[in-house]
């Protein structure tokens, strides 16, 4: 009989190993991370980058758009640097305050406009992330199209046409007698 009662307890414990024991090795799917949008994310120190994509009409010039939040108890200066279809590497800063977030490129805020990228809507745009005192980091941001109708109007504003410099002739004005004295 106590054969028997040790057999069933040991058949119960098989069973419910069997049963419960996938839990074991099976990864819980709620602790995988992943960026739940869009946009892709990368820390550098105390600067945090999220949600950052380049919003374009026709791959050549983007706008990218992104959060920007400095963790950190300092003022910090954040470098974005790409290289464009010429070869050419650009730098552009965007200032954050310390413990602070800064919103950029959406709807009524600053713009930081990706000129000449020249990479297929779809694309992956390789911009790399520099903070003062902390590792870089590069991002491979993806080149979303404006016709997309969440991403409406947040494509780069047109670049100013540059204008030609006035020509000033000489004109002769007679000079103020106290101010031409010898």
């Amino acid at each position: 009989m106590i054969a028997r009662g040790a057999a069933s307890l040991i058949l119960v414990g098989a069973l419910a190993l069997g049963v419960t024991g996938c839990g074991f090795v099976t990864p819980q799917a709620t602790l995988i991370q992943y960026q739940p949008s869009d946009g892709v994310q990368t820390d550098v120190g105390d600067i945090k980058v999220r949600n950052a994509i380049a919003i374009s009409e026709d791959g050549v010039d983007a706008s990218l758009v992104m959060t920007i939040l400095n963790t950190g108890a300092d003022n910090a200066t954040v470098t974005f640097q790409f290289v464009n279809a010429d070869g050419e590497k650009t730098n552009i800063d965007v200032d954050v305050a310390a413990r602070s977030r800064v919103s950029v490129g959406n709807t009524g805020e600053d713009q930081v406009s990706l000129r000449g990228i020249s990479v297929a809507l779809g694309g992956l745009l390789p911009v790399y992330v520099y903070a003062k005192g902390a590792e870089g980091s590069e991002l491979l941001v993806p080149v979303l199209s404006s016709e997309n109708a969440e991403y409406t109007g947040l494509e780069p504003t047109a670049e100013p046409t540059p204008t030609g410099i006035p020509t000033v002739s000489p004109t002769d004005v007679p000079l103020d007698e106290e101010t031409t004295e010898d």
